[in-house]
Order: structure tokens, then sequence, then C-alpha cells
């Protein structure tokens, strides 16, 4: 079965084109081709499939390590465009794809880097029931009280402004917590940040995954945030694995700009499409 892995700002993905699939790719065989120890190791899967939508250039379909679905990666979905691209999918500079949050339209830039029109963010959505409008809500974790503001873009955000303590948090403590609370029927991602002026700094701790280098939706939700709090609509968002750009425009619209590049491309071996094999 061959694959690429391809990384954008440390976050890394196996990509699949569904053609190449000898089996179904259930969770139980995602976590093992995801282990670092037993697998290839990787962030999660990509898996691509051509639509008979003519508009459409592919469906993408974006799997956590732990085998759950995600409906959005930005992330991911850059890897996943910039891949197509590579691969000989399209030639255009603009076109669309399918995934589970929606149609994402984007635009090569150059050989790694793309833009992506996330769509528009919301302040109340399904994942926070509980919440309002604003989407303003509190958490308890680590033994404390939290203050957050949900964010949904392509998938729940729960974002949570603090200040200079944000290096010294300990996500592997508190994002657990957060990510499974009751408020959440979905689980949610957690987004730490500090603003200032048209800078955010972030630290993510991502559902299904843990603490990430980076994350395109974490960066979106985390630049929405800082927004509504009093921030310029243009941001330049620092992540443990670099800096990505936010562009919040008229109704929460969201564009995303950030480089992609492949690590390599291999098959896997024998002896773990063997073991894959015995999995359900």
């Amino acid at each position: 079965m061959k694959f690429e892995k391809w990384q954008a700002l440390g976050n890394d993905y196996l990509i699949v084109e569904a053609a190449a699939l000898p089996w179904e790719l259930s969770p139980a065989r995602i976590k093992r081709i995801c282990d670092p120890h037993f697998g290839v190791g990787s962030d999660g899967m990509l898996l691509l499939a051509p639509v008979e939508d003519p508009e459409v250039v592919a469906e993408l379909r974006i799997f956590n390590p732990d085998g759950s679905e995600a409906e959005l990666s930005g992330n991911g979905a850059r890897e996943a465009v910039m891949y197509l691209r590579r691969s000989g999918w399209t030639d255009a500079d603009k076109f669309t794809i399918v995934t589970k949050a929606g149609p994402i339209a984007p635009t090569i830039r150059s050989e790694r880097e793309c833009t992506l029109e996330m769509g528009n963010a919301s302040t109340a959505s399904a994942d926070f029931p509980a919440g309002g409008e604003d989407g303003r809500g509190e958490v308890e974790a680590g033994g404390r009280t939290w203050s957050f503001q949900h964010v949904s873009i392509g998938n729940p955000q729960c974002v949570i402004a603090v200040g200079d303590e944000l290096e010294s948090l300990d996500l592997r403590a508190i994002g657990p917590e957060i990510e499974n609370s009751d408020l959440f029927p979905n689980r949610t991602n957690v987004s730490f940040f500090r603003a200032d002026g048209d800078r955010v700094r972030a630290r993510i701790f991502e559902r299904g995954v843990g603490e990430t280098l980076s994350s395109g939706t974490g960066a979106s939700g985390a630049a929405v945030a800082a927004h509504l709090a009093g921030s310029p609509g243009e941001l330049t968002v620092e992540l443990d694995g670099g800096e990505l750009a936010v562009e919040i425009g008229e109704g929460l619209s969201v564009r995303l700009t950030g480089w992609a590049e492949p690590v390599y491309a291999g098959e896997l071996s024998a002896e773990l499409l063997r073991a894959l094999d015995e999995l359900d």
C-alpha cells in the first residue's frame, strides 16, 4: 500500500489514495498505522477519493491517530491540497475539495504554500449546546475555572485567553479534562492564547491527538477569539511549529494561509500489512 508523509509546521499526516487501500480503513487499522512504534507514526491520516461532481477535485477524509474521524484540519487540508496539485489530480490554481465539514476552496500560492477559504466561523453550535449566541462559557480543569470562547470552524474549538502563564501551562494535564468535558458532547479542541496587536501566540491541545506543534483550525479559532476581543482582522498566529496567517472578514469569514511539504513516499511493509489484515 503506497502512501506519502507530509508535514505542515510539524503537524504530519500520512496521505493515502482510496484506490490504494486493500481493505476498509477502520479505526483499529488507523491506530496501528499511526503508532510510532508498531506502525509508520503520524499525527493522523488523510484519505483522498475522486467524486462524481466535476466541480470538485476530491473528497478528503481526515482521521486522528486514535482512529476517530475529524471534520476538518487546516494543516491536513493544506497538505492534501498540495499533494493533489503535485500528484496531477488538478493543474488549477483555484479549485474545490469536499470535507466532512463541507467544501473548502484553496488557492495555490507557490510550490509549498496555499490559502484556504475556511468558511464562516460561528460562536454558537450544537457542539456547545449549553452556550448562548456569544459562545462564552466556563469549564473546570486542573483544579480551577477557565473562561472560554467557543468557536466552530468546521470543528469545535474551546479557546482560552491567558497571559504570561501561557508558556508554563501543562497542556497534557489540563487538556484531556477540557476535551472530554460534559459541556462538549462531540469533545472539543482546546487552544490557549495570548494576543498582542496583530500577533497571537497559541498553544494547542487537539481532540484525539493531544498537545500538538500546530493546528490550522486551532490557529483559526484562536484568531477568531482574539478578533472578537478586539484584535484586528489580519493576524499572524505563532504556534510551536511555526506561523500561520489568518484573515477574518465579514460574518467571521476565515482565510488561512500557510505552507505544507512532503517528507517522504513509501509503502507499508509486508509484515505491517499482514498485521493490518488481521484487524477489523
